[in-house]
């Protein structure tokens, strides 16, 4: 038997923000530039932060309403280390610009670079650390003539005294196999017997910057924490669960592997298993779409660069095989992990780009892209809804990385009396709940089982949680008998007021 739930709503403005339209706000940095901007759904400028050094890549805000920026810091001190995502120091800036925390993360062997990812209210960064020909050569890897940067994690916790500490590592050394050479360390028969490892010599060629980890996000109902490789073309999951020492072991943490791998997927051949390349090229920004009722939900993510041809990118979700009763990512012995390709896709008809990048879904099934390049310019921001039809956008906001907050963000509340709100719709007291009386208007049974009754002679339109219409009708008993069980939004059109049965 089916239980449908609709709830009454009423929105007192003629005109009204459609359910598959941008509401909220999006928050990025332009390239190169050391302000970061809040902007609203009609584009205009609500709130910003005005500091004194760049910011290198990527913008987080935090549910208090701080800012978290990744920043060039004293990078020089790194050889090498002046790449274009660099960044060397990470900040947590209150609303009116003032420094709650700084922490440098550069020196001669390690520096942070390109992402971050909130953990609670810590702060995950990536960052490179180096390895000498000579270590590389007595690991394992081939024909090591230069220096390496292989990827770590460092996650901070603020010390409440302007700076922070580190509470959690992890570092890709740690988690590499060779099977060249039985008298060096982590040798293994069988690259393709041992996915939960990275083969030391699965890239040979190139600089310095070796894996290009360049997107990573955490899940706190997993613990785990997923990122993406540009140069291996892969996205991989660790287990977040375990200590710093588990992590840097195979034993250890709610996965009981320690900081292996658990999950890899877009090139089964850097594990020597056959299977398609769903990853061609580059990749950024992999994220898992938040779990709490929308479309797709618990999905990962990727902005896929070149997934559909080198001119054209997609936005790729990817229903991976997690299963809790195991812990664990189901896969068949000698075969890769599935999905064998992408769920879901959305072909980038208006903006591509070759790097960076990111993307988000949205409670209503929306898509938010932050293309770095292509049409409408670098860094150009939009939104689609769930057919791919433009809703929002595009704003070139000549950003590598935006994010896309809604209205109910506890960060979004927390900056209201920061903001710029003459022209948001978000804190609009506009909505009446089911609770106040609406003058002659009469709605049962609710929860309706295969009808609801409407003493209104107006149209009546049903729309499913994804914003599809699936009725239409003037009658006052309305059948949705037919109807899956869930929650629907009915609109009344009435005298310039509409209603929303939810």
């Amino acid at each position: 038997m089916k239980n449908i739930q609709l709830t009454l709503l009423t929105l007192l403005i003629v005109t009204v923000t459609s359910a598959q339209n941008f509401n909220g706000f999006a928050l990025y940095n332009a390239q190169g530039s050391s302000t970061t901007y809040l902007i609203d759904e009609n584009q205009n400028i609500s709130h910003t932060w005005n500091m004194t050094t760049e910011c290198n890549y990527t913008v987080q805000l935090k549910e208090n309403g701080n800012l978290i920026r990744g920043t060039k810091g004293n990078t020089n001190v790194f050889s090498n280390g002046n790449i274009a995502a660099g960044a060397g120091q990470v900040q947590e800036i209150a609303p009116d610009g003032s420094i709650v925390w700084s922490f440098d993360y550069a020196d001669n062997d390690h520096v942070s670079h390109h992402d971050l990812t909130l953990v609670g209210d810590n702060v995950l960064l990536t960052a490179y650390e180096k390895k000498s020909s000579a270590e590389l050569s007595a690991a394992g890897f081939n024909n090591a003539s230069s220096e390496k940067w292989p990827t770590h994690f460092v996650e901070l916790e603020s010390d409440g005294n302007g700076g922070a500490t580190i509470v959690w590592e992890w570092h890709i050394w740690d988690h590499m196999c060779q099977d060249t050479d039985t008298s060096k360390p982590n040798y293994v028969a069988n690259i393709s017997y041992n996915p939960e490892l990275i083969d030391i010599n699965m890239l040979s060629g190139g600089s310095g910057d070796w894996f290009h980890v360049n997107g990573v996000d955490y899940n706190e109902d997993l613990d785990q924490i997923v990122f993406s490789s540009r140069f291996a073309s892969e996205i991989y999951i660790i287990d977040h669960s375990t200590t710093s020492a588990e992590a840097a072991s195979h034993t250890g943490g709610n996965s009981g592997m320690g900081g292996d791998i658990l999950y890899r997927w877009g090139n089964p051949s850097n594990y020597d298993l056959s299977g398609a390349q769903v990853i061609p090229n580059a990749v950024h920004d992999v994220r898992w779409i938040t779990d709490d009722g929308r479309p797709n939900g618990g999905f990962l993510q990727i902005f896929n660069n070149s997934g559909v041809s080198n001119n054209q990118s997609a936005i790729d979700g990817i229903d991976a095989p997690w299963d809790a009763a195991t812990s664990s990512y189901l896969r068949t012995a000698g075969q890769a992990f599935t999905p064998s390709s992408y769920t879901t896709r959305y072909e980038c008809g208006y903006g591509s780009a070759s790097g960076q990048s990111a993307s988000d879904r949205m409670s209503n099934g929306n898509i938010y892209i932050n293309a770095s390049g292509g049409q409408g310019g670098a860094g150009v921001m939009y939104e689609v809804d769930s057919i791919g039809n433009l809703v929002w956008g595009p704003y070139n906001a000549s950003s590598p990385k935006g994010f896309r907050y809604e209205c109910d963000y506890p960060g979004i509340k927390a900056l209201e009396t920061y903001m710029n709100t003459s022209n948001t719709s978000c804190f609009d007291a506009t909505v009446i709940t089911e609770n106040t009386k609406i003058k002659n208007l009469v709605l049962y049974p609710n929860p309706a089982i295969d009808h609801i009754i409407i003493n209104d002679q107006d149209l009546k339109e049903v729309y499913n949680i994804m914003g599809v219409m699936v009725i239409s009708t003037f009658d006052t008993k309305v059948d949705v008998n037919h109807l899956s069980s869930g929650i629907y939004y009915l609109r009344i059109a009435n005298r310039n007021i509409k209603f929303i049965k939810k």
